[in-house]
């Protein structure tokens, strides 16, 4: 069905039929609705076959209602009589997954910005935009949701229009739901996306923009062809490692992989080669062929910086190898998350995990689980500080363990992060007093509508990441929205809180905080402990201190049997030498006996420091 060029050995799609573009908007704006109307329309999918969010393959992304990978889709159109392709790709809108999105963009001459007509632009369509800009896409502005009764299209075509610098009258209206303007919306893609441009008989060079494992497979690597062509059983060289590889099968996704001749010039497909090896197929490297291949390889992704670190433990120690083959095959399909081993003394072998936020953090720990069949802990979750010495020297800390305690601390470096809140303006107070009390600077304040402010802060990332968000919706009344991005460091005061079981320090629950906030942080985990440890035969003392200097204390009671009980009448003499011995035994109890901290305990205390983030797809 696809007008097609003949090669020699090959048959390809000419560039000028092909259009590559991407939906990319705030979460729950429509973005996989809107992909599934199209995969209908066109036909790729059978109406039989067709299931909601089509295009969200994992249980956890159909469970939460939000898209955490993005996924690429060839679909046929016909405009004018030519039979053109379109590569789709359906983008994760939460703020943890920009990696995702940025990878996606590399891929792609356009994209459609989709905004809700009932709800308008939100932070997360701002910074979208700003991505694609920055690499020179062509946007085409969408409102979605026209169906809604409280959708008010005029209006935000107007706010549209205004940010982008069109008119009004060209921002498409469509509803996902129903399909109404979804048709003439892959029109206008076919007429204003300009197709790809490369060399057909360059040397092959594609660029990797995302790879997923395979039990049966092995690695499955997807590609975006720039120049030349790839074609099955040849031999392909990866430009970063130098590995060579024989290409078992080369395909293309609509909406099933589907083994094809080959891939030309701006077509987006897959690779198979069998090997097993996950560290050989790195997001961002160049794909060329092994004889007369390429010498400049492509430009690649910047690296993604992470934002928030955990420690990751498995409950039972013997699954540390398993936890450490899991997290190798989720990095080749999760290119933003970083580990490196660690010890605990309370929790035994396990990693450093590197995240984008807390969202990431918690999908992250949940696919481990699910996929692997891990049952694990993750330590409260901290960021980066650059602690400097008054002798020159300096640490990085990723870890409260890390806190130097030799020597005297110069000044401790902790993360920015650019803030934007989009929020109603009946709640600017009670967001710029929330912002205050999290130690922000307020850098500006916007108007897009009459009813609508974007306020732009400076805020410590350890403010933000443990429940900023949720005080953020609890007073907007769930209207606001909020999207943050790195904006290097400041000075702090900070210490690091150490908490104390029988004066035995438990680094699973040490934390790094402000001065000002140590005495609560100190307070509410020496309480929230006395709840959770069950209590021993003898008194335990638990304590938090910053350095030698204790600022909050609880005590578990001990058990007391009664050892009176069979000693009736008699010289009270006889009581006063029981209690006594009893005294004496508690003492002794006390200089020998170790506290043991159960799994229960660690996973509740740890737990409830991390906000459960299920409703943050909604942002």
């Amino acid at each position: 069905m696809t007008v097609t060029r003949t090669f020699a050995d090959s048959t390809f799609t000419p560039p000028e039929l092909i259009r590559n573009f991407c939906i990319i908007a705030h979460i729950d704006h429509g973005k996989s609705t809107l992909a599934d109307r199209m995969l209908q329309i066109t036909g790729v999918v059978e109406g039989r076959a067709m299931r909601a969010q089509y295009l969200d393959r994992m249980d956890i992304e159909r469970e939460r209602g939000i898209t955490i990978k993005a996924q690429n889709v060839r679909l046929p159109w016909e405009v004018n009589g030519n039979e053109h392709v379109l590569h789709l790709i359906d983008t994760p809108g939460h703020v943890d997954f920009t990696y995702e999105v940025s990878r996606a963009l590399e891929a792609c001459e356009g994209a459609i910005l989709l905004v809700d007509a009932a709800q308008g632009i939100e932070a997360q369509t701002l910074a979208n935009l700003y991505l694609a800009l920055e690499k020179d896409l062509h946007i085409i502005p969408v409102l979605n949701k026209i169906d809604l009764p409280a959708a008010e299209p005029d209006k935000y075509a107007a706010e549209l229009a205004h940010i982008i610098g069109c008119e009004p009258s060209d921002v498409l209206r469509v509803s996902a739901k129903t399909g109404e303007g979804v048709r003439e919306l892959l029109d206008e893609a076919v007429r204003q996306v300009p197709p790809p441009v490369g060399d057909a008989d360059a040397p092959a060079r594609a660029m990797i923009f995302d790879s997923v494992y395979d039990t049966y497979r092995g690695v499955i690597t997807y590609i975006r062809v720039v120049d030349g062509r790839i074609t099955p059983r040849e031999r392909i060289r990866m430009m970063s490692t130098n590995a060579t590889h024989e290409l078992l099968e080369v395909g293309i996704v609509s909406p099933e992989p589907k083994p094809s001749k080959g891939l030309g010039v701006g077509e987006v497909g897959y690779l198979i080669t069998g090997v097993k090896d996950v560290r050989q197929s790195r997001v961002g490297d160049t794909v060329t062929s092994e004889r007369k291949g390429a010498e400049e390889p492509l430009t690649g992704y910047r690296e993604p910086k992470p934002m928030v670190y955990s420690g990751l433990y498995p409950v039972d120690g013997s699954d540390y190898p398993v936890l450490r083959e899991a997290l190798e095959k989720l990095q080749l399909n999760d290119a933003a998350l970083t580990f490196e081993p660690e010890t605990s003394v309370a929790l035994g072998f396990g990693f450093r995990c590197g995240f984008l936020g807390l969202l990431h953090l918690e999908i992250t720990r949940e696919r481990l689980e699910r996929e692997f069949n891990l049952d694990l802990i993750s330590t409260a979750p901290n960021v980066v500080y650059d602690v400097y010495m008054e002798d020159g020297s300096e640490h990085v800390v990723t870890n409260p363990s890390d806190w130097p305690t030799a020597g005297k601390i110069s000044e401790v470096h902790e993360p920015l992060s650019k803030v934007t809140v989009i929020v109603p303006s009946e709640f600017i107070g009670s967001v710029m007093e929330l912002c205050q009390g999290k130690r922000g600077q307020l850098l500006g304040m916007d108007y897009l509508s009459e009813e609508r402010v974007e306020l732009r802060y400076h805020l410590p990332l350890g403010e933000i990441i443990f429940d900023f968000f949720d005080s953020l919706k609890s007073r907007t009344r769930g209207y606001a929205s909020l999207d943050y991005e790195e904006a290097g460091e400041q000075v702090a005061d900070l210490v690091k809180v150490d908490i104390l079981l029988q004066g035995e320090g438990v680094d699973a629950f040490s934390a790094i905080v402000h001065k000002d906030y140590a005495y609560a942080y100190g307070n509410k985990m020496a309480t929230r402990l006395r709840e959770l440890i069950p209590r021993q035969h003898f008194e335990v003392p638990i304590q938090a201190a910053i350095g030698g200097r204790i600022i909050a204390r609880e005590t578990i009671r001990a058990i007391r049997k009664d050892v009176l009980a069979k000693c009736y009448g008699g010289d009270i003499s006889r009581k006063r030498k029981l209690l006594e011995k009893q005294k004496e035994g508690k003492k002794r109890m006390k200089t020998v006996g170790r506290v043991e901290v159960p799994q229960e305990a660690f996973v509740a205390a740890l737990s409830t420091e991390t906000p459960s983030d299920k409703g943050k797809g909604k942002k």
